[in-house]
């Protein structure tokens, strides 16, 4: 839901940190009671909110496991970024080199000695689960392998991949690559956020390339099951057992539901739906504030006007179990005193959101317009002012920001 927030007053003096409690909204009916999550059989799994990155649901997912073809996420996920970088482009030409050609278990079918639009590569990696077609991609992009499994791992560090090491660009068994549920899921959840179009590869059902008489279909089969479901990937080795990602959208809520170690295709697509019903029959997500609104309008001292606008830099988002979003509540929290000079931009102080005194999200609250220092003769003005508000007590409070009371719809 967006939210509209109600005009603020004018000044706001403080004396002490503020802390200007932010009524939630009033939906009809009585909370539900959220039950456990569902038997899930798989060895470890997790279910989050793909924008939020709220974890609704998990079992041991932060435990490294063998990912299988889950792998090609963050191989397409590179080869996205280095498209986004403009360093390669889709109708680049690559060369298929013999390594390639004799990589094992499941296959694009591209030929040694062959050059292939990259365009279609990508569509072997992500439809098909290509491994020839990944170690192309691998090779083009970085040279070599091993040089590519490096990018990889830069990658989920700077995403927070914290159980995760790459050692190639396929998922082709090896005791130093491993990853996690929770991994996985953050991974899908930035490739959505970052790479929209690339991401919609991962919802085609068939890919058909050069001489096969039949297109080969995504093994991702809750394409065809849920019509909410449009992505991501699949993977099965020995070691790995039967792995899924899956993510779906529903009336602007994705969740993202990851499952590894599962013995068979049917339990991990058994198990991946039990999730996904899970999470949108309990959870529901809101737009709480929107990055253009002001929250607060603080007194500045010292400053050519008295008082400045904040607000966040991103709308603020709130996974919250069904029903519960009327219990919300919202703190500002500001300092004693802000004094000028005040860039656009400068953190002013914080916004804390809460559900049963547990923090859901903090946002710094940043200055939306400069404040130029005054001149001498005002500042002494405001030396004088300050004085009389400290000596008889003068701490004026501010309205505050309140999201709209309308029922909020699910994003």
């Amino acid at each position: 839901m967006s939210s509209s927030a109600s005009a603020i007053g004018d000044r706001f003096r403080t004396v002490a940190a503020a802390a200007v409690v932010i009524a939630a909204a009033t939906v009809q009916g009585a909370p539900e009671i959220v039950p456990d999550p569902p038997s899930i059989s798989a060895k470890s799994y997790i279910l989050m909110d793909g924008t939020t990155r709220t974890v609704l649901a998990e079992r041991d997912s932060g435990e490294p496991l063998p990912p299988a073809s889950l792998t090609k996420i963050m191989t397409s996920y590179v080869a996205a970024a280095e498209l986004a970088a403009g360093r390669i482009t889709l109708d680049d030409q690559v060369p298929i080199s013999v390594k390639a050609w004799r990589t094992s278990g499941s296959k694009m079918f591209v030929r040694e000695g062959t050059e292939v639009a990259l365009s279609e590569l990508l569509r072997g990696v992500v439809i098909v689960s290509g491994n020839d077609a990944s170690v192309a991609v691998a090779e083009y992009i970085a040279g070599a392998e091993d040089a590519f499994a490096d990018m990889m791992n830069r990658h989920a560090k700077d995403l927070g991949l914290t159980s995760t090491r790459f050692v190639n660009s396929s998922g082709l068994p090896d005791d130093g690559h491993y990853s996690s549920a929770k991994d996985m899921a953050i991974l899908s959840a930035a490739l959505i956020e970052r790479f929209p179009e690339h991401y919609r590869l991962y919802a085609e059902k068939s890919f058909q390339y050069g001489e096969i008489e039949r297109p080969q279909l995504n093994r991702n089969r809750l394409l065809w099951r849920d019509k909410s479901v449009d992505g991501v990937k699949t993977g099965l080795t020995e070691a790995a057992g039967y792995c899924l990602v899956v993510s779906a959208l529903r009336e602007g809520t994705r969740l993202i539901a990851a499952v590894m170690g599962a013995t068979s295709d049917e339990d991990r697509l058994r198990d991946a739906q039990k999730l996904l019903a899970y999470g949108f029959r309990y959870f529901e997500t809101h737009d709480l504030y929107d990055h253009g609104e002001p929250l607060a309008n603080p007194r500045v001292w010292y400053g050519t006007v008295e008082n400045v606008a904040v607000g966040i830099d991103k709308t603020l988002r709130i996974t919250v179990p069904r029903g519960r979003y009327e219990d919300l509540n919202a703190v500002i929290d500001l300092p004693d005193e802000i004094m000028a000079p005040i860039a656009v931009g400068d953190r002013v102080g914080v916004v804390r959101v809460t559900l049963d005194d547990e923090i859901l999200a903090e946002r710094d609250l940043l200055a939306r317009s400069e404040v130029v220092e005054s001149g001498f003769f005002a500042r002494r003005g405001d030396d004088i002012e300050r004085f009389m508000s400290g000596l008889f007590g003068d701490s004026a409070e501010a309205d505050a920001n309140v999201p709209s009371a309308e029922a909020p719809a699910a994003q």
